[in-house]
């Protein structure tokens, strides 16, 4: 029976699919809190990523195939979970009763939406908001860009309202991905919990805090 059409075998490219993209987004956060030391350390960022195509695609290219087969698995599987009565998706019970496991469809498909406008706005540039210059070195001054575009408040508001919409998908996907894989018993539960919380508002608060202090004039040119 393949992985891919069978319930369990979708659940369980579900949990790791999601642990890939876990990863990609610590090292995102790694990449763009150097906004926090200043313009030149995430300028250099940038630039240090521009020069690696061969390697910056591929992961490109393998994160856009992981997300797309996690939408739609999440999508059919949320599906199969409501047209059957008293069907479970990757979870139990007790772990559905959470106001993060109720809504992950919803919490998603928010990301999915902010990820094509993310991609839009600071990838391809395509949004009218967006401010492109030249910093004194001869690179692309993405800080410039980034503080230009979140200073507008309902930009700002999409950037914190899709940190949130993290923070709640991650608080319950971090117990469900461990769930799926069956290493989370009544042992190891209390501290799988507290490092899920823990990784949630490490995300919260790493994320939401570029637009708002961006916002509050903090994080400014």
């Amino acid at each position: 029976m393949s992985m891919l059409t069978s319930s369990v075998g979708r659940k369980i490219f579900m949990a790791v699919s999601g642990l890939f993209m876990l990863l990609f987004v610590v090292a995102h956060l790694l990449g763009n809190s150097t906004i926090f030391i200043g313009a030149g350390w995430l300028n250099a960022y940038a630039e240090h990523l521009r020069s690696l195509p061969i390697l910056v695609w591929p992961e490109r290219v393998i994160m856009f195939v992981l997300l797309c087969l996690h939408v739609y698995f999440g999508i059919t599987l949320t599906l199969e979970n409501w047209g059957a009565k008293g069907g479970k998706y990757a979870v139990t019970r007790r772990l559905k009763t959470t106001f993060a496991g109720r809504n992950m469809i919803w919490t998603g498909l928010v990301l999915l939406a902010f990820i094509i406008y993310h991609l839009l706005q600071f990838t391809f540039r395509a949004t009218p908001d967006v401010v492109q210059t030249i910093d004194v070195q001869g690179r692309y001054d993405v800080f410039t860009m980034v503080v230009s575009s979140l200073r507008i408040t309902s930009i700002a508001a999409v950037y914190i309202v899709a940190v949130v919409a993290l923070f709640l998908h991650l608080y319950h996907g971090a117990e469900s991905i461990l769930q799926t894989l069956g290493l989370n018993d009544d042992r190891t539960r209390p501290k799988i919990n507290a490092v899920g919380i823990a990784i949630s508002v490490l995300f919260l608060v790493g994320y939401g805090a570029i637009p708002v202090l961006i916002l509050a004039g903090i994080l400014a040119r």
